[in-house]
């Protein structure tokens, strides 16, 4: 059973079409990362899903529920930490999850879900003396009160530094070790990389691409750059190399060629370029998710322009 199934999802304000048309399904037990610009349709999707808001056309079905007609049933077995989240300062981290157990009626240790994330020395600290990362910590444990099947965290690393976006990145593994789905909107592509299964890029509240990131590259025009040092560097290589097929782009960079691959395996623009001048070493650099993210969204605003 699929933990999310978007079909046809659709929301209107007004003239303004915030989700168009999305069809996508989250598989039980990923990690998957949703991203796209500000405006995409990101938070709006959420929303939905947790039917926070209804959609104006299509279907949205978490864990086999319905997400309008049943989504009491879906928030009971969803975890939530939301962007805008807020803590109580005058309350410690214990009494903030007591609250949310309350509030979910189950029987949960809290102790034992502020040691799931890593703050539970400072369960009888008031919220008021955390810092960002254990404020952020102490709502995703707010957010596994009762076990939920899925988590949804928006932007879950927003404003946490080096060390606090490692220990929430670790802790979401732990998660989904446990045989939790995670959804995970971000805007920090390094983090999204570093821990999500599958990822999804929304534009203009339109689907422009969902796969692993190693599918998106090898899909992408942008897979791949090359360096390549050869024995005679100057403008005349640059402009003998730049008509090659498979050449997307060609500059001079650190005294070698930075060359991008088009459509072809780098094999074959290697053996092109050495026919041109002699190669005599190279490397290989694939392109980052923050490089695949800016192809796909400008390609996406070119092609609506």
């Amino acid at each position: 059973m699929a933990a999310i199934e978007l079909e046809g999802l659709t929301k209107r304000f007004g003239d303004v079409v915030a989700v168009d048309g999305l069809d996508l399904t989250v598989e039980e037990g990923e990690i998957f990362g949703f991203l796209g610009p500000n405006g995409a349709g990101k938070s709006t999707t959420i929303d939905i899903l947790l039917d926070f808001i209804r959609p104006t056309g299509g279907t949205a079905t978490v864990l086999g529920h319905d997400a309008q007609s049943e989504g009491l049933a879906v928030r009971a077995r969803t975890g939530v930490l939301p962007d805008a989240y807020h803590v109580y300062d005058r309350l410690t981290g214990r009494q903030h999850v007591e609250f949310a157990i309350e509030m979910k009626g189950v029987d949960d240790d809290p102790d034992a879900l502020l040691e799931r994330v890593r703050i539970a020395d400072a369960a009888d600290r008031k919220a008021g003396g955390y810092s960002k990362g254990m404020r952020q910590r102490l709502v995703l444990a707010m957010a596994l009160v009762g076990d939920p099947d899925l988590l949804v965290l928006d932007e879950p690393s927003t404003g946490l530094d080096p060390n606090g976006a490692r220990e929430m990145r670790e802790i979401i593994r732990e998660e989904n070790d446990r045989g939790t789905t995670v959804f995970f909107s971000s805007h920090i592509m390094e983090q999204v990389e570093a821990v999500c299964d599958r990822v999804a890029i929304i534009d203009r509240g339109r689907l422009v691409a969902v796969d692993t990131i190693d599918g998106l590259r090898d899909s992408s025009e942008t897979g791949e750059t090359l360096y390549v040092y050869v024995t005679e560097l100057d403008a005349d290589v640059v402009e003998r190399v730049e008509p090659l097929a498979g050449v997307g782009s060609v500059a001079i960079d650190d005294g070698r060629l930075r060359v991008t691959v088009d459509g072809v395996s780098k094999f074959a623009v290697l053996h092109a370029i050495d026919e041109v001048a002699p190669v005599q070493d190279f490397s290989v650099v694939e392109s980052s998710l923050e490089d695949l993210f800016v192809r796909y969204t400008n390609e996406g605003q070119e092609g609506a322009g």
